[in-house]
């Protein structure tokens, strides 16, 4: 695996019965970059995310992620990268320090660990007066924020978002997607999915999957020249029109 590739996919593929759900992909992604994974509902985008952080088995092809094989691997993927699903991915039944205790648990951080990163999540992110609150009571804009902070604890190379601001308003978006370029500054590769096409603009490079097949995948500025379009969400459509 090249040394400037943290996630190299060739052909892959996951078949249920006769339906093709991913049909022969090829990327590869880059240390920092952040790479949009487009795609309308069903096209296959988590299909193909699952695939990667080791929970499903490819039908066919081959995947590297942080330098392990998605067939063989699928722990050492799984120690190595952080993730965020679509549905928020914290206990709501657990207050705000629990669940990153627990977590950090999980991830297998010392106590001494734990608890300075445990000060540094809840001052960086003002979190002191809810600190003790049941993660029930936060808004839905503080929820995704501790969840995707709480997917960097373990300092993974790779963190996966499945529609991470799926649901939250505007202001809240935009200050998730700066949480998202400090990481990226940092050195951590972000694969995001999202329905919202203004984000792509946000992303180092974007990849259009349709009908579970990459149908395009450049920077969001070639891809607009390449399309004739002024929008992503213009590319997106005429992509999925055929």
């Amino acid at each position: 695996m090249k040394t400037n590739h943290v996630i190299e996919v060739e052909n892959l593929s996951k078949q249920f019965g006769d339906f093709i759900a991913v049909n022969q992909i090829s990327f590869q992604v880059k240390t920092g970059e952040i790479f949009g994974f487009l795609g309308a509902n069903g096209a296959g985008k988590t299909t193909a995310m699952k695939m990667l952080i080791g929970i499903s088995s490819p039908t066919s092809g081959k995947a590297k992620v942080a330098g392990f094989d998605v067939y063989k691997e699928a722990e050492s993927i799984k120690k190595n990268i952080g993730y965020m699903s679509q549905k928020f991915a914290l206990y709501d039944d657990l207050t705000v320090k629990e669940n990153i205790d627990f977590f950090s648990g999980i991830y297998g951080l010392s106590k001494q660990q734990i608890e300075t990163k445990r000060n540094e999540l809840i001052e960086e992110l003002e979190l002191q007066n809810v600190a003790n609150h049941l993660v029930a009571s936060l808004p839905l804009g503080w929820k995704q924020k501790l969840a995707f902070s709480v997917s960097l604890l373990h300092e993974p190379k790779i963190v996966f978002l499945d529609e991470p601001t799926g649901g939250v308003d505007p202001i809240t978006r935009r200050q998730f997607w700066e949480m998202i370029y400090k990481a990226a500054h940092k050195g951590t590769t972000i694969f995001v999915t999202t329905h919202y096409m203004d984000e792509a603009e946000y992303c180092n490079r974007v990849s259009i999957m349709v009908n579970g097949k990459i149908e395009a995948l450049d920077t969001p500025k070639k891809l607009k020249e390449q399309f004739n379009a002024a929008t992503m969400n213009d590319v997106f459509l005429k992509l999925a029109r055929g």
